[in-house]
């Protein structure tokens, strides 16, 4: 069974308010919880001519409302939750400083290339997606520069590159216009596709969650694996614990991270656990003994091949939530490629339409946030706390699913706004606080989330990976 609801790509919802109305009928929440939602502040913040503001404001409110809910059903009265759309588009920018140094987060590699069709975009954060578009374009990494890149990618057509991309299992995507992408195999795909589905996958009695005191965290006592990297999934499981859950960030100690996970990491237990081994995998069985939800966002199939995958989990542990993150759906010609929020914004069409916006085409021109990644964790959130009240309601075992090229749909059916690029930023300052973390003095935004009763905060300062034993 699932929960669907579809728009066209060309009906626009026209204010915040409908936006979360939209998300709260399509994940089936009592109608009566929404009064409590208050949603101060508008569209433009930061210059755009997309409703970012509103996609953060609206995804944020969603994934608060869904954890209050869920507190209600365990014995609290309901409470009031306000996000306002400044603090929620800064929230949202994922900027932080270190002891008072703020991180280089993009690669040299990283970014646009022109071609002779057109324009690339090429994501060399990691090494070996680096390495693997160096070679692709005829280089050798160890003494390839910048400018020697950019005079290779003119030898390719920009398709023809992200082909070969694709089939070397890197990531790298073609300048589209929304016209263009529409029309590929995958633009229909998503077109067809809700923003997220939440479904049930397994028979189950409800799994009784504690009740609550009046002022615990709505979400006390849930336990959360979090086995997700980059943001979208971070971010997800950094809101749910910032509603009280234990959350517990699963890394493998092979694979490496970006210094955002820093800043993604606040409130969480973070562990080591490698699963190409007979322990690892007995360990995160252990875990999962009592665990509560599963987060995913590692390429499609990877952890269904280690015997993880949302059915497998379903069996193991009946009632679980199993929350999984893509790039581009499980429909279409893409569902199995690989992707960031900066790739998808330059393959759907946002960066073209940007640039038309500012009035020059021919510069192809980014969101100012990743906002697919960061509107994409708050509904892993949203979706993780309606499962849960399904779950407590009805029983079973759910599957929440979500992409961030689903993400970007929705972003275009918010509408735009005239003369939204010509905004000036507001000042950033008075929504941060520091805290402490493994890495030093850590200052970031706090949580644009505004409780009623039980305020959103974070009680674990972040960790480093393997800083916490894998065990609840």
């Amino acid at each position: 069974m699932a929960a669907r609801q579809r728009r066209q790509v060309n009906e626009v919802i026209p204010t915040a308010r409908e936006a979360l109305s939209h998300l709260w009928r399509l994940a089936g929440l009592p109608a009566e919880a929404l009064s409590f939602a208050h949603l101060p502040g508008t569209d433009p913040v930061y210059p755009s001519s997309f409703r970012v503001a509103t996609a953060a404001q609206t995804t944020i409110a969603a994934a608060a409302l869904a954890a209050c809910e869920l507190g209600h059903l365990r014995g609290t009265p309901r409470q009031s939750v306000t996000v306002d759309a400044t603090h929620a588009a800064a929230e949202c920018l994922a900027w932080f400083s270190i002891d008072g140094r703020v991180p280089e987060l993009w690669d040299k590699f990283s970014g646009l290339y022109r071609t002779r069709d057109g324009w690339v975009r090429v994501h060399a954060n990691f090494a070996h997606h680096r390495e693997g578009a160096l070679r692709l374009l005829g280089l050798d990494p160890a003494t390839a520069d910048r400018p020697a890149a950019e005079a290779a990618m003119l030898g390719w057509d920009a398709v023809a590159f992200e082909t070969a991309a694709a089939e070397a299992g890197l990531v790298a995507t073609a300048l589209r216009s929304f016209a263009a992408w529409d029309a590929t195999g995958q633009g229909r795909a998503i077109a067809a596709q809700p923003l997220f589905t939440l479904t049930r996958i397994g028979d189950a009695p409800p799994r009784r969650l504690a009740d609550l005191h009046e002022h615990d965290r709505p979400l006390a006592g849930v336990r959360v694996l979090d086995l997700t990297r980059i943001l979208a999934g971070p971010v997800g499981g950094r809101a749910l614990a910032a509603y009280g859950a234990d959350v517990m960030l699963v890394n493998a100690p092979h694979l490496p991270n970006i210094e955002a996970i820093a800043d993604t990491s606040r409130g969480k237990r973070s562990a080591l656990v490698d699963l190409r081994t007979d322990a690892g995998r007995a360990t995160l069985d252990m875990l999962l003994e009592t665990a509560h939800v599963f987060v995913q966002g590692y390429r499609p199939g990877g952890l269904a091949s280690l015997g993880f995958g949302p059915e497998a989990l379903a069996r193991r542990r009946p009632g679980i939530v199993a929350v999984s993150l893509s790039a581009y759906g499980t429909q279409g010609p893409w569902r199995d490629r690989r992707g960031f929020d900066s790739l998808v914004q330059t393959a759907t069409g946002f960066n073209a339409a940007e640039a038309e916006a500012a009035g020059v085409p021919a510069k192809p021109r980014a969101l100012p946030m990743q906002i697919l990644d960061e509107a994409t964790g708050y509904l892993i959130a949203f979706g993780a706390a309606a499962a849960l009240h399904r779950q407590q309601r009805e029983g079973g075992s759910w599957h929440v699913e979500v992409s961030l090229a689903q993400t970007g749909h929705w972003l275009r059916q918010l509408g735009r706004v005239p003369g939204g690029l010509s905004v000036t930023p507001p000042d950033l300052e008075p929504f941060c606080e520091t805290s402490p973390s493994a890495w030093g003095a850590l200052r970031a935004p706090r949580h644009a989330a505004q409780l009623g009763r039980t305020p959103a905060a974070w009680s674990r300062p972040s960790e480093r990976p393997g800083d916490s034993p894998a065990r609840w």
